[in-house]
């Protein structure tokens, strides 16, 4: 062992120090040191990296932020257009029900002097003698105790018996204390509808005093023939029965009430006619 190294060795020891010169010079001269050189070679890849990493992640987020956004928007127009949609709805409703109620209503009725009140049935009692109703109208609206009630299409429901400041009641044509003076459509034969239960005839009109020479058609209307309380013309029903009195002497007719009043919900009380 007489040489410690041999001259690779040697060679390999005087290149690191000079190297080792050189970079301490170099990190000198730069103000920085080897070491600081070379993690700064190492990081600045990573720092590059992790430079486009946060611009990714910026672009990400204002991405996400942006449909969030639009998404919140998207969902208040939809809100928006279905308000809009239930309102166009609406307005057609009343609309239509405004030109349903001038159509049925509105021309003819003004030409006969007729006064209206609209109101809602609230509640209802029948038996087999008694029907009647109670709605929201009063004498607030000048509702007074013997004014007839109609629907919109002109046929009779009943005559007001009690009125209170915001409710009246209604006896509707079926109840068996009401009395109707009355014609056939089709002839003018007259009589006298009543209500009442009728065995095999529930719900059902009776129109009595007809002469027995009297042709009554099937389906025949029959309509009122005008007095102080009913204005003429008003629809009472359609015939679909007929039959003789016990004295053989008068017809009688079973009539088919015009107005369903199981059904009804809305009806106009009859406040003023026979102005021209």
């Amino acid at each position: 062992m007489k040489y410690y190294f041999t001259t690779k060795v040697k060679v390999v020891l005087i290149v690191a120090v000079l190297l080792t010169a050189g970079l301490a010079i170099i990190g000198n001269l730069l103000g920085k040191t080897p070491a600081d050189t070379a993690v700064q070679g190492i990081l600045t890849p990573l720092r590059t990296g992790a430079s486009n990493l946060t611009a990714q992640a910026e672009r990400f987020y204002n991405y996400m932020f942006r449909y969030e956004a639009l998404e919140a928007e998207n969902a208040a127009l939809k809100q928006q257009i279905a308000q809009m949609k239930e309102n166009a709805l609406l307005n057609d409703s009343l609309e239509r029900e405004i030109e349903r109620l001038k159509n049925l209503l509105g021309l003819e009725l003004d030409k006969e002097g007729y006064e209206l009140v609209d109101a809602y049935i609230i509640s209802r009692s029948s038996t087999d003698w008694t029907s009647y109703f109670t709605v929201n109208k009063g004498s607030n609206f000048g509702i007074e105790p013997g004014m007839c009630a109609i629907t919109a299409n002109k046929e009779v429901v009943g005559l007001v018996t009690e009125v209170g400041p915001n409710y009246c009641i209604v006896k509707t044509v079926l109840d068996s204390s009401l009395s109707i003076s009355a014609v056939l459509a089709s002839s003018g034969d007259s009589g006298l509808v009543t209500g009442g239960y009728s065995q095999g005839y529930e719900n059902m009109l009776r129109m009595d005093y007809l002469p027995s020479s009297a042709v009554i058609p099937n389906r025949d209307q029959v309509v009122t023939a005008g007095s102080v309380v009913y204005p003429r013309n008003l629809i009472i029903g359609n015939v679909v029965g007929v039959g003789f009195t016990d004295t053989g002497v008068e017809k009688y007719a079973i009539l088919e009430p015009a107005a369903d009043i199981a059904k009804l919900e809305q009806v106009f009380i009859l406040t003023q006619f026979g102005r021209s």
